[in-house]
């Protein structure tokens, strides 16, 4: 009887182990699919974009020499000049993938992108030098603003802010390579920040023309321009320009939070040609004479390197090569 008993015992401390097992099997899996990773919805939030002719002024903060201000004012360029003007592929031809993805569809939906059915066509405005630092070396996100209004943006332009490689600003390299905001939201203009990376942080932001700071290491590609802080900086002013046309005042093409969103560039970091991951660029054209890595002719005979754009349509990452 005691033998039986025991046996009984057993048997159902085996059933309630089986069945704790499947309990734990069941949660596991509701858990799993409750933290499945949501797809990228980089959608329209219904608000203004940049479009027609974007009038953009530069502030150089700092001291910059001819030849690097040379390689920022081809670049600027290069985004609206004619398609045939460059070889293929090109940065006019980056630049209207902008029109393609993302100003086109916010012509369809009212009174803040009706405009956007003309194409955006990037009109270098002006220059300004305060090669002095008039605010100093080390300056706070918060006078970004100010700054950018030093370059006398045009109604419904960028003013584009560009710090030497030896002034230091809030977040640069520890959190942000760039930034855009608004100067003036009911004129319509906003403004882009990036700094020369060269002394500071070349590793996080003029990666990949220099060894990365952190992650999976490989060789420094040749920078294009023989110029690695400046080629970087020209990577970054990109990223911000594409978020600056596409989300000027916090209500037009994002993903995630208002405050830190995902946008048409940044939502491909480190995505610049087919076959991209952590650690490499993606297959990207190499220059014969100088062995330098690009994916955009531009003006001048210039080549640059440009991040992918995100395609809101098949939420994937589009290159240029």
């Amino acid at each position: 009887m005691a033998k039986r008993n025991l046996l009984l015992l057993l048997a159902l401390m085996a059933l309630a182990t089986s069945m704790e097992a499947a309990s734990a099997t069941t949660s596991t899996r509701k858990l799993m699919f409750l933290v499945q990773p949501k797809p990228n919805l980089l959608t329209y939030h219904n608000g203004a974009v940049l479009h027609g002719d974007i009038p953009v002024s530069v502030l150089w903060y700092g001291r910059f020499t001819a030849a690097q201000k040379a390689i920022v004012s081809d670049f600027l360029l290069s985004l609206s000049s004619a398609p045939r003007a460059s070889p293929a592929p090109s940065v006019s031809q980056w630049w209207s993938s902008i029109h393609q993805l993302y100003l086109s569809k916010a012509a369809a939906v009212g009174k803040h992108g009706a405009g956007a059915t003309k194409a955006a066509r990037v009109v270098l405005s002006g220059q300004v030098s305060d090669e002095a630092c008039s605010l100093g070396k080390s300056l706070k996100l918060s006078q970004l603003p100010a700054l950018a209004a030093k370059a006398r943006p045009a109604k419904g332009g960028i003013a584009l802010v560009l710090t030497a490689q030896d002034v230091g600003v809030e977040g640069f390299c520890m959190s942000r390579c760039g930034r855009h905001g608004t100067v003036d939201a009911k004129s319509g203009t906003a403004y882009v920040w990036a700094g020369n990376p060269a002394t500071q942080c070349a590793g996080q932001c003029a990666w990949p023309f220099h060894q990365p700071a952190y992650g999976p290491q490989a060789p420094p590609l040749a920078a294009p321009n023989g110029d690695v802080g400046m080629d970087g900086l020209i990577i970054n002013v990109a990223s911000m320009v594409a978020g600056a046309v596409t989300n000027p005042f916090g209500d037009g093409f994002y993903q995630g939070e208002r405050e830190a969103p995902l946008e048409a560039a940044t939502a491909c970091p480190g995505v610049y040609g087919k076959g991209a991951y952590p650690g490499y660029a993606g297959q990207l054209l190499v220059d014969g004479a100088t062995g330098a890595s690009y994916n955009a002719h531009g003006a001048h005979g210039r080549k640059y390197l440009l991040p992918a754009l995100f395609d809101p349509a098949t939420s994937a990452c589009s290159t240029l090569v």
